[in-house]
C-alpha cells in the first residue's frame, strides 16, 4: 500500500495500490489499523462489482444488513443505496439520505464499527460529506463540560430523521410512530466511551440520532442545556460548516471510503437543486466490541 497523507486536512489518508480482493491478510489488518489511527482511508482506483464490494466487507469482519428493506440494493441486500437517480421510473434505494449529524447505527443496541462508502454517480460540484473527529471533540471540551458529561448515558433513537417509507403513505402518524418505537426503541450508549482499538475518549452524541443525555444512575431526567452545549461545543450547530471540527472529505469516481464509525460523525453534502449522485454502502461489525461493557449497557 501506497499511503498519502491529505494536504491541508485534520484526518484521513489516500491509499495507492490496494486490491480488497488479493490483498494479504497482514495488509487486510494493516488497512484497519491504519482506519482507526487516521479515521478515514480512501482507497483509490477501485473498480470492484457488487459481490466485490461485499467480499471486501467481509475481510473486514461481520456485515451488517440494515434494518430497512427500502434501502436496499435490489439484488444485494448487503449494500445499502443512496440515489436520487431512478432506472426505468423505479426508485432504487434512497434519495437524500444522511442530512444530519450522526454515527451509523448509533440508535441500535449494537453499533458496528467500520462504514465503508462506494460512490458509484458522482456529482460534478457539490460532492462529499462533512465528518467531525468526536475524539478530538471531546478533548477540546472544558474541564466543566468533561466533568458533567462523567456518568452520563446519551439517549439516541431513529425517530428524529426517520423517512416515511412507501407503505407509510395514507397511514395516520399514530401507527408509524408506534412502528418506530417497536422497531428501534430507544437506546442508551454512554455520552462519553472509551475507543476499544485507540484508547481515546469518544464524544458519543449526535444531533441527528441523538435526543437526550441523562444520569446514568438516574434515567429519565434529560440534562437539556448539556446536550445542546455539547452540540455547539463540537461544531454541529454551526450551519455555515466553517466550525474548525468539520472537515469536508471529497471523492471521485473509483474513491471507496473506509472510516471509523466509533469516533466520527458525518452528514452528507447536499444542496437544494441536486445532482445525480448514486453511494453503495457496506457497514460492517469488526472484531473489537463497540465499547468495553456494551451488552449490559
Amino acid at each position: 500500500m501506497d499511503i498519502t497523507a491529505q494536504l491541508d486536512a485534520s484526518l484521513g489518508v489516500a491509499v495507492e495500490g490496494f486490491n480488497p480482493a488479493t490483498a494479504p491478510e497482514e495488509e487486510i489488518r494493516e488497512l484497519k489499523k491504519l482506519v482507526y489511527s487516521e479515521k478515514i482511508v480512501i482507497l483509490k482506483n477501485q473498480d470492484l462489482e457488487p459481490p466485490d464490494f461485499i467480499s471486501f466487507g467481509r475481510r473486514l469482519g461481520r456485515v451488517e444488513t440494515y434494518y430497512q428493506p427500502m434501502y436496499h440494493h435490489p439484488e444485494y441486500k448487503e449494500i445499502f443505496v443512496s440515489s436520487n437517480v431512478k432506472k426505468s421510473d423505479t426508485q432504487i434505494g434512497v434519495p437524500q439520505t444522511g442530512k444530519f449529524w450522526h454515527a451509523d447505527y448509533s440508535f441500535m443496541p449494537n453499533p458496528f464499527g467500520l462504514t465503508l462508502i462506494y460512490p458509484q454517480v458522482v456529482p460534478k460540484k457539490n460532492r462529499g460529506t462533512y465528518f467531525i473527529d468526536m475524539g478530538a471533540a471531546y478533548e477540546a471540551l472544558s474541564d466543566d463540560l468533561k466533568a458533567r458529561v462523567a456518568g452520563k448515558n446519551a439517549v439516541h433513537t431513529a425517530g428524529i430523521y426517520f423517512k416515511i417509507r412507501p407503505s407509510d403513505v395514507y397511514r395516520p402518524i399514530s401507527e408509524v410512530l408506534a412502528d418506530i418505537e417497536r422497531e428501534t426503541p430507544p437506546v442508551r450508549h454512554p455520552a462519553a466511551l472509551e475507543h476499544p482499538v485507540t484508547g481515546e475518549t469518544v464524544l458519543y452524541v449526535s444531533r441527528g440520532l441523538t435526543s437526550a443525555i441523562e444520569e446514568r444512575a438516574n434515567p429519565g431526567q434529560p440534562d437539556a442545556d448539556l446536550l445542546t452545549e455539547l452540540f455547539e461545543a463540537s461544531g454541529q450547530l454551526d450551519s455555515t460548516f466553517t466550525h474548525e471540527s468539520i472537515h469536508l472529505q471529497t471523492f471521485d469516481r473509483g474513491d471507496l471510503l473506509v472510516w471509523d464509525n466509533r469516533s466520527l460523525i458525518h452528514r452528507a453534502l447536499h444542496t437544494e437543486k441536486p445532482e445525480p449522485t448514486v453511494s453503495y454502502r457496506v457497514t460492517v461489525h469488526d472484531e473489537f466490541p463497540f465499547y468495553q461493557g456494551i451488552a449490559s449497557s
